[in-house]
């Protein structure tokens, strides 16, 4: 009997796991395997390689039979609703990540799906709705993921009894009920915070930042730079290939341990109110605490990994001007790139002039890199006959000065000279 026409068994299975039948040990039927893909005939289908892991159920492929001009599938997976982990976190958010992560990298072969013979788009109309199978090293038959997902409780149903493995689906999800899996659990995902904050990620506060004005959050960033009572922080979304930064205050009440946590080189996670700061013209997060004597309490900030350097994103005066579309739940929005990019550690390369020896206390350079349009940096006061018209490369952050876009340079030690 072809195994894709086995539509009957989930039902059947699932009674023999309430009775305590077929399974693994713990009695779960594994369903991720009981189908496998339709002909080639039936489905559009074609074999992929993972360019970038988004979510548990957002993965973008390498395609070469992808009906995208560039060779790139963003794919959103069919039947499943994974928690989220790219703006506001949610339970089992990252671990369902991670699960989809650790399936698809260990995987020899990746093949993709649409529930007909047509490629179909979702709701935002830029990604492509699809079954994603794996053959494990060593294996001859394919596991779909997608009920994978459904069947370990790391996703829940999302239409997933309209599809062409409807039955399946639906059986694995009573499945991770019956047998209380993560989401269905009732008890804590150990990776995620239940203090009073709203998990958030750097890419969230920086996109939609009015929306959590005054609120407490949390969120994790590598600290790049630490400058008048103010850490740096950045972190990579691989959604948008981005990586998004904020200030975070620690004022001058931060105990010894704080400092500890907010040391550069550290992921840390942060937690505190968001505010827009005037004086600075900047969003930031303000009102950190370290409890040293309550090690785990969940709004204390703390060390996540150590060991990192800043990212020193290499820039070009035309890309900084220009602008980035992000796809959203309400649609595309075009977004000035240098908004995006507020906070985060750059690298610029040009011919630099002095326009100002004195603005508050630092030098205002304008540099060139022979595109149209010319950067300005602000940087310690070196002698201008030191930086005259030469070639040098700065290693700053993206701030805002006078409501114009431009690289701040803290150490002068950050500025060579290349000619």
């Amino acid at each position: 009997m072809c195994r894709k026409h086995l539509s009957f068994l989930p039902f059947f299975l699932l009674a023999l796991l309430m009775c305590g039948g077929a399974g693994s040990e713990s009695g779960m039927v594994d369903y991720a395997s009981l189908v496998q893909p339709a002909s080639a005939s039936e489905t559009a289908q074609t074999a992929v390689t993972v360019r970038s892991y988004i979510d548990g159920d957002t993965v973008h492929f390498y395609a070469q039979g992808a009906p995208t001009s560039d060779g790139i599938l963003k794919a959103r997976f069919i039947a499943c609703n994974a928690p989220e982990s790219t703006g506001k976190i949610e339970e089992y958010g990252k671990a369902a990540s991670r699960f989809t992560r650790e399936k698809l990298s260990n995987a020899q072969e990746i093949l993709i799906e649409s529930d007909s013979d047509v490629w179909q788009l979702d709701g935002s109309g830029t990604r492509y709705l699809v079954w994603v199978w794996y053959r494990p090293a060593g294996e001859t038959d394919y596991r779909n993921l997608n009920i994978e997902l459904l069947q370990n409780g790391l996703a829940i149903a999302n239409s997933s009894a309209q599809n062409r493995y409807g039955e399946t689906c639906m059986a694995a999800i009573s499945s991770a009920r019956a047998l209380k899996k993560n989401i269905y659990s009732g008890q804590k995902d150990p990776d995620f915070f239940y203090g009073d904050a709203i998990e958030v990620t750097l890419r969230e506060l920086r996109l939609n930042p009015e929306e959590y004005e005054g609120k407490k959050v949390a969120f994790t960033g590598v600290i790049t730079a630490n400058h008048n009572n103010t850490v740096y922080l950045e972190s990579y979304d691989p959604e948008t290939e981005m990586y998004y930064g904020l200030p975070a205050y620690y004022g001058f009440n931060m105990s010894g341990g704080g400092l500890e946590v907010l040391r550069v080189g550290n992921e840390a996670r942060i937690i505190g109110t968001m505010q827009y700061y005037e004086a600075g013209q900047a969003w930031q997060v303000s009102g950190m605490t370290y409890r040293m004597m309550k090690p785990d309490d969940p709004g204390n900030i703390r060390i996540i990994s150590q060991g990192h350097e800043p990212t020193w994103t290499q820039i070009d005066s035309d890309a900084f001007v220009s602008e980035k579309v992000i796809e959203t739940d309400e649609g595309s929005v075009a977004w000035d790139l240098a908004y995006l990019m507020l906070d985060t550690s750059v690298s610029f390369s040009g011919y630099a002039t002095v326009v100002d020896s004195d603005v508050d206390g630092l030098k205002c350079l304008e540099m060139s890199d022979c595109g149209e349009e010319a950067l300005k940096v602000y940087a310690p006061a070196l002698p201008d006959q030191e930086i005259g018209d030469h070639v040098i490369q700065v290693h700053g952050f993206v701030h805002q000065y006078d409501g114009n876009y431009c690289i701040r340079v803290y150490n002068k030690d950050n500025i060579t000279f290349l000619d």
